[in-house]
């Protein structure tokens, strides 16, 4: 194979990463979506299990139950499923059962994230937190910075897709680049000799502390059901703040 042959390889391959990556993230904006589409008594037990997670707290099968009321007796194998699945995917939470006796389960970070500050007893915190993930995502994908149109244009597809009204936000805008600043999860800068301004985001001193970008990754790769290593310039880039990390804290020692 000649030079001109291996570069037109090496662009298409990349080309086909980079696209493979948007494809991902588009994949991660739909299913954090999909609890848009549950019911009250599913969201109640959902914005419970939140509360008890950011408590330090377990939770039991009757008390999910008990929530859930009588409607959902005979349907105990899918809804448990779907708590499952939308704790972990939606919001990265992992229910282990702790206690198969009692059927106890302990609620166990995924991404490290608290949500402390962003809880609310209604159920737009749910769709808050998922805003939440969904754009250190999108920042994380677009290289570690992304521009407000990055941002704008994730906001235009969610508003695209049908909703629950329960869950709409009614100021996203707002609660991205006033609330999320201020709870440190994100930083909102102007762009260096951008004349007219233009603003990008970056992840805040609080996200890189409580999470990292192999986190995400692997969150990002579980909803696609791929592998990590499967989105190279992702995995090398997270990889290398791991090594990072590890190298800090032996120098630290």
């Amino acid at each position: 194979m000649n030079s001109r042959q291996v570069s037109q390889s090496s662009e298409s391959s990349s080309w086909n990463e980079e696209e493979d990556i948007c494809n991902a993230q588009d994949e991660v904006a739909v299913q954090f979506l999909s609890y848009a589409f549950i019911d009250d008594s599913i969201a109640r037990v959902l914005t419970n299990l939140i509360w008890k997670y950011q408590k330090q707290e377990t939770i039991t099968k009757a008390d999910m139950l008990r929530t859930l009321g009588p409607d959902y007796d005979n349907e105990q194998t899918p809804v448990f499923k779907k708590l499952y699945e939308t704790m972990c995917m939606n919001f990265g939470i992992e229910m282990r059962e702790v206690d198969p006796t009692s059927h106890t389960y302990a609620l166990l970070p995924i991404l490290g994230l608290t949500y402390n500050g962003i809880y609310s007893a209604n159920y737009q915190c749910l769709s808050k937190i998922d805003l939440l993930i969904v754009i250190l995502t999108i920042i994380f994908v677009k290289g570690n910075c992304a521009s407000e149109d990055d941002i704008k244009e994730y906001l235009r597809k969610r508003d695209m897709l049908a909703q629950n009204d329960h869950f709409v936000l009614k100021e996203p805008w707002k609660f991205i680049t006033e609330k999320l600043v201020e709870l440190g999860y994100l930083e909102y800068r102007q762009v260096a000799n951008s004349d007219p301004a233009r603003y990008e985001f970056l992840w805040g001193p609080r996200a890189h502390a409580e999470t990292t970008k192999m986190k995400v990754l692997e969150h990002l790769a579980k909803v696609n059901r791929r592998e990590p290593s499967t989105y190279p310039r992702l995995y090398a880039d997270a990889l290398g703040q791991e090594q990072e990390a590890a190298h800090a804290s032996d120098m630290d020692q």
